[in-house]
């Protein structure tokens, strides 16, 4: 019915009046080919075109589309990942170490009165301010004497986390130029010859900072000792108290910031090469080799 009724109607001239609405079959609907006439067709450029401006509404998808993460399976980016965690494990180890040592005292007169003595202390390392108080083992007297722990060793510590702090702020930075703009380091020349400045100097620094903080380690062990607390007592040099050893420090933490020292030092003296070779003095060498090879091939 629907095929007769489309073709029996004639072709409408642009002068002539609207065709005519079209009729319903008997089951009350429109013909099928009517409907497909009058259904408006759907965009199919709606949802690519949504989602274009999503994506150019959102700075941080771009950002992360941009970076280039197979440069971090070259040695330049990998060693860079490498310093830039161990930077955190370093100055981490470091700058959030604690312990306690202490000692017990029991005085000799009457009340024989056993005094447990803990001490604590950690980062930055300034034992004269540590304060802990010490009996005074006097029949007629209950106060106690303020005494305080020998010696400063902030310098090396501070200097040691400081460098930590600086090396994870550069490698950051280095590899985001490396992942982001690797074409603007490779065209640029003093790019690659900066890096190769800053490298040196931090494999220098590494090299300075972990020697200095394992001999003010070595330092603060020797001063923290219970037999080093026991000795700054007088009560404990007289005949008026039996003084003894307590808590021994924990230096595990301490001990393992020297080794992260250690590691930053060599990962940065390797990865001296791999900037070298980016920089135009090593392009120069190459050339001159090629040279020199070619010219020797062509004599013979």
């Amino acid at each position: 019915l629907c095929r007769r009724e489309l073709q029996s109607q004639p072709p409408s001239l642009a002068w002539e009046s609207p065709p005519p609405k079209p009729r319903r079959s008997k089951e009350g609907s429109l013909c099928p080919a009517v409907r497909r006439q009058t259904r408006p067709s759907p965009s199919m450029s709606e949802p690519s075109a949504q989602t274009a401006d999503k994506e150019s509404r959102n700075p941080a998808a771009q950002l992360l589309l941009g970076l280039r993460w197979g440069r971090l399976e070259e040695p330049l980016g990998f060693i860079k990942v490498l310093e830039w965690l161990f930077a955190i494990f370093a100055f981490g180890a470091c700058g959030s170490f604690s312990a306690e040592t202490g000692a017990t005292v029991k005085c000799n007169a009457d009340p024989k009165e056993m005094t447990a003595i803990t001490v604590q202390f950690g980062y930055p390392f300034r034992l004269y301010k540590v304060p802990f108080d010490m009996p005074v083992c006097d029949p007629d007297s209950t106060d106690k004497r303020t005494l305080h722990l020998m010696g400063d060793f902030s310098a090396p510590a501070e200097f040691f986390v400081t460098l930590g702090v600086f090396s994870f702020l550069y490698t950051m930075a280095a590899l985001a130029v490396y992942l982001r703009f690797h074409s603007l380091y490779k065209e640029n020349k003093r790019l690659p010859f900066a890096d190769f400045c800053v490298t040196i100097s931090f494999t220098f620094f590494w090299l300075v900072a972990f020697s200095a903080w394992g001999k003010g380690l070595s330092d603060v062990k020797g001063a923290t000792r219970p037999s080093s607390l026991i000795a700054a007592m007088s009560v404990c040099q007289l005949k008026t108290a039996v003084c003894n050893a307590g808590a021994t420090p924990s230096m595990g933490l301490a001990n393992i910031s020297v080794l992260f020292g250690f590691i930053n030092f060599i990962l940065w003296a390797g990865n001296c090469w791999f900037v070298f070779k980016e920089t135009p003095w090593h392009a120069q060498t190459t050339n001159k080799e090629s040279s020199a090879e070619q010219g020797a091939v062509d004599k013979q």
